[in-house]
């Protein structure tokens, strides 16, 4: 079967905008480049930097827990190390991710952004070496069948943005729900690079948010289950053999 990717994205900042990128270069064993290297965290959650561990998507600001985020438009601009941050209103700052002063301005904006619902305590957080804030530990990276999606919209009559699934790649020309096939440890050839499947991603409410509003307005677990028996949508994957992944670009299962 072969399909081709449409598009690749990722979120520098786990819980807030998934940014499009035209080519990625993969490497064996490795998580998606640049995605995920951040999280703020309602704390104190636990998580020890001299200590990583996987801890729960509950204890950062994610759409699961705070859906206005989806208002929140970021931009990490790699040459400069600058991260936008903003609203539709022009309530923004420019602040940077590496250091402390400017984390605190992060932290600050969501404070004043997230008003009433804001928690008491948050805290921006760089992953450390090896580690980073992925929503299953073994999520390296992530794969969504745009057929599949298709078919979602079709079955509840109503369309759905395929970035409400926050996926590092996008593919299309497959039949819908072709990753049922795929079996655990079979490989995947994605542009230059090879994966290894890992299994299925199950959903949860972070899906139901509308990334225009930062309303939920869909059920989409619900949906999932009562339309097609399921929970899951999309795949995550281990990459096995590094090489260049670009938009255009072939995969081949």
């Amino acid at each position: 079967m072969r399909g081709i990717i449409e598009s690749i994205y990722r979120h520098p900042v786990k819980g807030l905008t998934p940014e499009p990128m035209s080519a990625v270069e993969l490497t064996a064993g490795a998580y998606f480049p640049g995605d995920r290297n951040y999280a703020i965290e309602v704390g104190p959650s636990g998580f020890d930097p001299e200590k990583p561990k996987h801890i729960s998507k509950q204890r950062f600001t994610v759409l699961a827990r705070f859906p206005a985020l989806a208002r929140v438009k970021t931009r990490l601009d790699d040459a400069t190390g600058v991260f936008h941050v903003g609203d539709a209103h022009g309530f923004g700052v420019e602040t940077r991710l590496d250091t402390a002063e400017g984390r605190t301005s992060l932290e600050k904006f969501l404070q004043a952004f997230l008003g009433a619902d804001a928690p008491l305590k948050l805290r921006v957080l760089e992953s450390p070496p090896g580690y980073r804030f992925m929503d299953h530990p073994q999520g390296y990276i992530s794969v969504i069948n745009l057929a599949s999606v298709r078919v979602v919209a079709q079955a509840i009559d109503q369309p759905v943005d395929p970035l409400r699934f926050r996926a590092n790649v996008y593919v299309d020309g497959l039949k819908p729900w072709v990753e049922d096939e795929w079996v655990a440890g079979s490989a995947v050839k994605l542009g230059g690079a090879q994966l290894s499947v890992f299994k299925p991603i199950v959903r949860c409410v972070a899906t139901h948010v509308n990334l225009d509003t930062g309303e939920r307005d869909i059920d989409m677990v619900d949906m999932l289950r009562q339309n097609f028996g399921r929970d899951t949508l999309g795949t995550y994957f281990s990459i096995t053999a590094g090489g260049s992944v670009s938009v255009g670009d072939a995969l081949e299962a």
